[in-house]
C-alpha cells in the first residue's frame, strides 16, 4: 500500500470520527436555554425520562466542562461569546480539527495528491475558523459601537424623564436592535438575580472590549459612588462618541489606499502559485529539489514575509482616533 492509499484511508477514518462525535455534540447543543431550566422543575413522575436524557450528554458535557475550566478553554469561551458563535470551548476545538482534515483532504486531491498541497490544505484549515471568529467579533465590536450614541441618547432622554438607571437600561434591551440590546438585557437579568450593577457592567464590558463603551460604565460607577447630573454626563459622552465615529470615517477614508495596497500585494503571491500551478506545474514543483526539509523551510519563510509583511501595512494604516 502506497503512502497515498494511507493517508487517504487514515483521513478518513479519522473524519467518520469527527462526524460521529460532532453529530453528538451538535445534537446536545440543541437543548434551549428555556428547556434546560424548565427541566429543573418538571415533576417526579417525569424524573426518569429525565435521567435518561441527562445520561446521554454525560460525556459531552463533561468534556466542555473540563475544556473550559483551563484558561486556555476560558479564552476560546471568552472570544466566542465576544463573537457571539453558538459553540462551546470544545466544540470549538473539534471544528477546527475537523476543518483541517477536510481542507488537507480537498487540497491534496486537488493538488494531484501532492503532499505540498496536502500541507498548504492543513495550515488553511487550521487557522480558517479562527479568522472567522476574529471577522465576527470585529463586526460585533463595530456595530455595538455604532449603536452607543444612539443607546447613550435613549438613556439620557429616560433619566431626564425620571427613569431610574435599571429602568433606562431595560428600556435598552427592548427598543434597540441587536446587538446592543442583546447584551444590556443579560446586564438586567444579571442584575434581577441580584448580582450588583458594577459587576453586571464589568461582565458587559468583558464580553465587550470596548473603549467607548468603558467610558460610560465608569461614568455610572462614579456618578453611583459620588452622585452628579449622570443625564448630563451621558450626553456629553454622546457628543466626545459621535465626533470619534465621524473622525475615525475620515481617517478610514484617508487610509483607504494604503490597506487596498496591502491587501492587492499580498495575494499577488498566492494568485502567482495557482496560475503557475495550472499552467506550469513542473516548474513550481521544482522548489521541491531540495528535499522535505528545505521545501518546508522555503514555504514557512516565504508565508512569514508575506503575511508580517501584510500586517505590517494595516498596523500603519490603524491610526487610533
Amino acid at each position: 500500500m502506497d503512502l497515498s492509499a494511507s493517508i487517504i484511508i487514515i483521513g478518513g477514518i479519522i473524519l467518520i470520527i469527527l462526524l460521529i462525535v460532532g453529530v453528538i455534540v451538535s445534537s446536545n447543543s440543541e437543548r434551549s436555554i428555556v428547556e434546560e431550566r424548565l427541566s429543573q422543575y418538571i415533576d417526579e413522575g417525569d424524573g426518569k425520562d429525565v435521567d435518561r436524557e441527562a445520561q446521554k450528554y454525560v460525556l459531552t458535557n463533561w468534556v466542555s466542562k473540563r475544556v473550559e475550566k483551563t484558561s486556555f478553554g476560558g479564552k476560546i469561551a471568552r472570544d466566542l461569546a465576544r463573537a457571539d458563535m453558538k459553540f462551546k470551548a470544545a466544540e470549538y476545538l473539534a471544528l477546527i480539527v475537523l476543518s483541517t482534515l477536510l481542507s488537507g483532504l480537498i487540497f491534496f486531491f486537488l493538488g494531484d495528491r501532492h503532499w505540498i498541497s496536502g500541507v498548504i490544505g492543513l495550515g488553511i484549515g487550521a487557522v480558517a475558523p479562527r479568522f472567522y471568529m476574529k471577522s465576527q467579533q470585529r463586526k460585533r465590536l463595530q456595530k455595538f459601537n455604532d449603536q452607543l450614541p444612539d443607546m447613550l441618547n435613549l438613556m439620557v432622554n429616560g433619566l431626564r424623564a425620571g427613569y431610574s438607571t435599571m429602568q433606562a437600561l431595560e428600556a435598552i434591551s427592548k427598543e434597540l436592535p441587536p446587538p446592543i440590546n442583546d447584551e444590556f438585557r443579560r446586564v438586567v437579568q444579571e442584575m434581577q438575580i441580584g448580582i450588583p450593577m458594577e459587576t453586571a457592567l464589568d461582565n458587559l464590558l468583558r464580553r465587550i472590549p470596548s473603549d467607548d463603551l468603558d467610558f460610560v460604565i465608569t461614568a455610572i460607577n462614579v456618578q453611583r459612588e459620588v452622585g452628579g447630573n449622570l443625564s448630563e454626563i451621558l450626553g456629553n459622552i454622546s457628543f466626545t462618541i459621535r465626533e470619534r465615529i465621524r473622525i475615525k470615517g475620515e481617517v478610514r477614508v484617508l487610509t483607504a489606499q494604503v490597506r487596498t495596497s496591502g491587501t492587492v500585494l499580498s495575494l499577488i503571491p498566492f494568485g502567482l502559485t495557482i496560475i503557475l500551478w495550472f499552467l506550469n506545474q513542473d516548474y513550481l514543483l521544482s522548489v521541491t529539489a531540495g528535499g522535505p526539509l528545505c521545501t518546508a523551510i522555503i514555504i514557512c519563510v516565504v508565508l512569514g514575509l508575506i503575511f508580517s509583511s501584510y500586517f505590517i501595512m494595516m498596523r500603519i494604516a490603524d491610526i487610533e482616533v
